[in-house]
């Protein structure tokens, strides 16, 4: 054998007597625990409720039983109230963007306003201005006439104001001058 090994034996030795001895010690705590918890359970019995103290917690139980209830309902309540206002939320909502898009339409219809207006405006004084150009050159034409029969008149000597008065015309007296200008319309507007 060698001289390592009588060293290892030993050391391995003396590592078993310290461990037996630990063990020892745990085995000695644990049975001292048992005993104390053995006796606390066995004393325990001023810690039980007595007959008349477990009355007055199943009457105090009761009644935190029913304020447990009533908080219960008023949560319950106040639940309730919660959502029937979150609908009328949701429903100020809609309505809100509702109006919202109504109002974008209608500064829109505002703001071509005055191109409608413009534009109708200009489609109704359309006729006008036509019936006008065509009384115009009716007023043109029926002058251009009267000159014509004045002329025709005057050139033949008939004095207008000595004729019988069965033969008399209501003629106007009408004296030679340019043809009026033609009355000029608005056309911007």
């Amino acid at each position: 054998m060698n001289k390592t090994q009588p060293t290892n034996i030993a050391a391995l030795k003396a590592e078993v007597a310290r461990f037996r001895e630990e063990l020892n010690t745990r085995d000695q705590l644990v049975q001292q625990l048992s005993q104390e918890l053995f006796r606390l359970v066995k004393d325990n019995t001023p810690y039980a409720p007595r007959p008349e103290v477990a009355g007055d917690y199943r009457a105090e139980v009761r009644l935190l039983r029913e304020q447990l209830q009533g908080v219960e309902h008023q949560v319950h309540f106040y639940q309730e109230q919660l959502q029937r206002r979150d609908g009328e939320i949701q429903e100020l909502r809609h309505t809100i963007g509702e109006l919202t898009d109504r109002s974008k339409m209608l500064e829109q219809v505002i703001r071509e306003l005055p191109k409608v207006y413009t534009r109708k405006f200009a489609e109704r004084l359309a006729p006008i201005k036509t019936k006008i150009m065509s009384l115009q050159s009716e007023n043109r034409q029926l002058q251009a006439e009267l000159v014509n029969v004045t002329d025709r008149i005057a050139t033949r000597g008939i004095d207008l104001q000595q004729q019988p008065p069965d033969l008399k015309l209501d003629l106007p007296n009408i004296e030679r001058q340019p043809s009026p200008q033609p009355m000029t319309v608005l056309s911007h507007v």
